[in-house]
């Protein structure tokens, strides 16, 4: 498809990647959380039913603007995912559309509930990604992207990415989850792993990530937006 050139500087305006520090000192954004390079929000439904009409007008205030977020409907709520795939990140554009959405989910009467969103990710730890890669393409069937990681293929699933190791670590497991929660939701999350007999064993990278264990050593990552730019 070719665009005349006054139509392709306006499909451009708006383009220039913002990096998560810049969208969390937005206004305007209460209703939403910046998590793994994507604007997400949660809107509580009533029932599937006023899902799907909310969803329905988003979908419509999208195609309008050309700029389409990711959508999942539950009976109770439906999640939204912005990202400006073009621009291999966030930009205004998502600002704008996540302002919109806001504003018609508080015309449904819709509440939102960020805090309730969170990614989940398994990092496999590796001397040899290359060789590793193709096994767990296969198992999960999922494409590599650029980095070579394995992003998922759609809302609720978990990815996997591959962290470089420079020599072997045999006491320690070499697989462990990575769970990308809000920034306001990070201390909580910590404070009731350590209650249930969690340990931290490295908060130095805090507050993009905090590595607890069980108490057999077994590790996560609580990882949040903050600190990554």
């Amino acid at each position: 498809m070719f665009l005349r050139a006054a139509s392709r500087q306006a499909y451009r305006d708006g383009m220039d990647t913002l990096t998560a520090s810049q969208v969390l000192a937005m206004d305007g954004l209460d209703d939403w959380r910046v998590m793994l390079g994507t604007l997400q929000a949660r809107f509580r439904t009533p029932d599937m039913s006023a899902g799907a009409e909310f969803v329905a007008r988003v979908v419509a205030a999208a195609n309008a603007a050309n700029h389409h977020p990711d959508l999942q409907v539950s009976y109770a709520h439906v999640d939204v995912d912005l990202a400006t795939h073009d621009a291999g990140g966030l930009t205004q554009r998502d600002v704008e559309m996540a302002a919109t959405i806001s504003a018609l989910a508080l015309d449904a009467e819709l509440r939102a509930a960020p805090t309730e969103r969170q990614v989940m990710e398994y990092a496999v730890d590796a001397l040899d990604i290359a060789a590793v890669r193709p096994f767990w393409e296969a198992v999960t069937g999922l494409a590599p992207d650029g980095a070579g990681n394995l992003p998922a293929s759609g809302l609720g699933e978990i990815a996997v990415w591959f962290q470089q190791m420079a020599e072997p670590r045999p006491q320690r497991n070499r697989i462990h989850l990575d769970i990308t929660v809000p920034v306001d939701v990070a201390d909580g999350r910590v404070a009731a792993a350590l209650a249930a007999g969690g340990r931290v064993v490295g908060d130095a990278r805090a507050p993009a990530f905090v590595v607890l264990a069980d108490p057999e050593g077994n590790e996560v990552c609580i990882c949040t937006a903050a600190g990554r730019d």
